[in-house]
């Protein structure tokens, strides 16, 4: 569990592709963490919240948690059996691994927003990779 009191939505969670902010609000980046999954697996919810959608997007099953305070969480590709306004708690299990989307098979996509703009998930999740200062010159 992260400092925060945010938990992974897999055990163990082992990062596939870490989160790259994009250059501007429309350029390309990867808008979250891909994490290493098995299709079937258990889905937990990273925080308590509110389903704000649950449904399928183009070819894959989307979950979108609005976890108040600006926070909204979205897995991908999930398929549940939770509608929108569903509470969830914490560590609660949403759904199950199923495949599509951008991710390769087999990973969940956790993507993080705040106030509508993508931020890092590490940052709630835990597990921020340190930065480390080469020698300059």
């Amino acid at each position: 569990m992260g400092a925060s009191g945010w938990g992974w939505p897999l055990d163990p969670a082992v990062v596939a592709e870490p989160f790259t902010a994009p250059a501007h609000r429309y350029g390309t980046g990867h808008r979250g963490v891909d994490l290493v999954a098995t299709v079937g697996a258990e889905v937990h919810a990273p925080a308590a919240g509110v389903v704000a959608f649950a449904g399928v997007v183009v070819d894959r099953g989307v979950l979108t948690i609005d976890h108040g305070a600006g926070y909204v969480s979205t897995l991908e590709p999930v398929n549940t059996v939770l509608v929108p306004g569903d509470r969830v708690e914490r560590g609660d299990v949403v759904g199950a691994i199923t495949t599509g989307g951008h991710s390769a098979e087999g990973q969940l996509h956790v993507g993080l927003r705040l106030n509508g703009e993508y931020i890092n998930p590490l940052v709630l999740l835990g597990d921020i990779p340190r930065a480390v200062l080469l020698p300059c010159c």
